[in-house]
């Protein structure tokens, strides 16, 4: 059997997804996964590093090396739910956590912590990890990565789809039933980011469930346009973004200065529009829209996308036999699998590198004996 893990933990840091995969015969298989909660404090913590611009080094060293620990809890938290020894696990493939991306600094950086070190030292199993920097090394965005993936497994030879993934950013991959055409895709903006920020600072939630408090308001106009005129939805693909960039120091900047309910309600739309207009001037021959990431379990941001896409079937990637809220810690499950076998992870017409290339570090497990 060729047992991998993929561990993911995303801009939401609604907790870290660890998921059990067969990749055996050529197909993906969620044998079964597990979300590991982020203690709050720890959380705290990250979000003060990830909001200021100067990290404390003592603090951004300390950080990086308890996330390797609780990922490593994470990895033997599923091998202990499914029975299942380090030894049948081939490799782990770790996303990390973003703290700070800039692929239009000069020069383009990004930053993932939790240490990969640790990681293979506490489960004993070989861990990729570092996959974005490579592709940036390669003149790319590093990011995103996963739709070499999506294309690996979704890509039909009947319809034009795109796979949508609404983290705390919202990013596209477009995958047309024409063989010849390249694969592509980048951020659309803000997925959940806002949404969960805004809800935290009103109401001390975590994020709104299933959108329920927007749905008490009702979107500014005024304020949409504003929002919507920002240069990011302009500017040309390949683009990647993140928390560091739509937060509430940029929401504010727009004066939200409307009843909180109303200023959720509009942020929804916010991701609505801003993901429907990327589709619409990308991939405006799109049939099918799958949604994967936190999102998906949002009624009102699906219902929402379902009637402003009114040309394109949205569902969920459950549809493609892949739940939802495990298709990015495939991905990367998937990504360590290539960089064990010589192969690039990257697209280049998705990322902007100059080539596709061979992605991240490997960290070894422990020695198995014959």
């Amino acid at each position: 059997m060729t047992y991998y893990i993929g561990l993911m933990s995303g801009t939401s840091m609604d907790g870290i997804d660890a998921a059990l995969l067969n990749f055996s015969d050529n197909k993906c298989r969620v044998l079964d996964s597990h979300s590991h909660e982020i203690p709050a404090k720890l959380i705290t913590r990250l979000q003060k590093v990830i909001q200021s611009e100067i990290f404390n080094i003592r603090e951004l060293g300390t950080l990086d090396v308890e996330l390797g620990k609780l990922f490593a809890e994470a990895a033997k938290q599923l091998l202990r739910n499914n029975q299942t020894n380090a030894s049948e696990i081939i490799a782990i493939g770790s996303h990390g956590q973003t703290v700070f991306h800039a692929p239009d600094c000069n020069p383009p950086f990004t930053l993932q912590i939790g240490d990969p070190n640790t990681i293979a030292q506490l489960t004993g199993i070989t861990t990729v990890a570092d996959f974005r920097r490579r592709d940036m090394a390669a003149g790319g965005q590093g990011a995103p990565l996963a739709p070499a993936f999506h294309h690996h497994y979704f890509r039909s030879d009947a319809h034009n789809r795109v796979i949508l993934n609404i983290g705390g950013i919202a990013n596209i991959t477009v995958l047309s039933a024409d063989k010849q055409k390249p694969v592509f895709g980048f951020d659309t903006g803000p997925g959940n980011c806002l949404l969960d920020s805004w809800i935290k600072q009103h109401l001390n939630q975590p994020f709104d469930t299933n959108g329920e408090w927007g749905t008490t308001g009702t979107t500014i106009p005024e304020l949409l346009a504003s929002l919507l005129q920002d240069n990011y939805f302009s500017l040309a693909a390949p683009k990647t973004t993140g928390r560091e960039y739509f937060n509430l120091h940029w929401l504010n900047q727009h004066r939200p200065n409307d009843e909180p309910q109303n200023t959720q309600a509009t942020l929804a739309q916010l991701t609505i529009e801003s993901i429907a207009r990327a589709i619409e001037i990308h991939a405006p021959d799109t049939d099918e829209v799958y949604v994967c990431g936190g999102g998906a379990f949002n009624t009102a941001l699906m219902q929402g996308l379902d009637a402003r896409l009114n040309n394109s079937a949205v569902t969920t990637t459950s549809e493609l036999g892949a739940d939802p809220e495990w298709v990015e810690a495939a991905a990367f499950a998937w990504l360590a699998k290539q960089t064990l076998a010589h192969r690039p992870g990257n697209i280049s017409s998705v990322t902007g590198a100059n080539e596709a290339v061979i992605l991240g570090g490997i960290y070894p497990g422990k020695q198995r004996t014959k």
